[in-house]
């Protein structure tokens, strides 16, 4: 039987600050979205993946993965999406059996008018609350635990 690795105090203390910040950092982004824009944070998200692709768009699968979301998560906010005449699905020329998203020009300009108070809420809640070094840590340690859980296929 394996013992169980507890965590100490200090550790504790990282990880309630990482989860209580990470909360409230979403929420803050969440509520700016939507007040603001009519998006949820996901859906943001995925306007911007599909600016980044351009024309071609991208297959659901691919913007699943690029999202760390489900399918059926994707699926429903997408949809959403395609009844605003912000996004198309059509059958991916590649596959039969894949679907293709694509960024209508509605889509990009919703994505144009959201960004601006976007970042701004992602300042006010995050980036100008650290100095340079700070970010530059968080950016390395978060970076580094993302790459371990993505090399576990978590």
């Amino acid at each position: 039987m394996v013992e169980t690795r507890w965590l100490d105090e200090g550790e504790l203390a990282a990880w309630t600050a990482f989860l209580e910040a990470s909360h409230r950092v979403f929420r803050a982004v969440e509520q700016q979205l939507k007040q603001d824009a009519g998006l949820s944070h996901p859906q943001y998200e995925i306007l911007v993946k599909l600016a980044v692709a351009g024309g071609a768009g991208l297959r659901m699968t691919e913007l699943a993965e690029s999202l760390i979301t489900s399918k059926s998560g994707l699926t429903y906010q997408v949809g959403q999406l395609e009844k605003r005449g912000l996004v198309t699905r059509d059958a991916c020329l590649s596959d039969d059996r894949g679907v293709s998203a694509h960024l209508t020009e509605a889509g990009a300009v919703a994505l144009r008018e959201a960004a601006p108070g976007h970042v701004a809420r992602v300042r006010e809640a995050l980036i100008d609350v650290l100095d340079r070094d700070r970010l530059a840590v968080l950016a390395d340690a978060l970076t580094e635990v993302a790459a371990r859980l993505r090399d576990t296929g978590t």
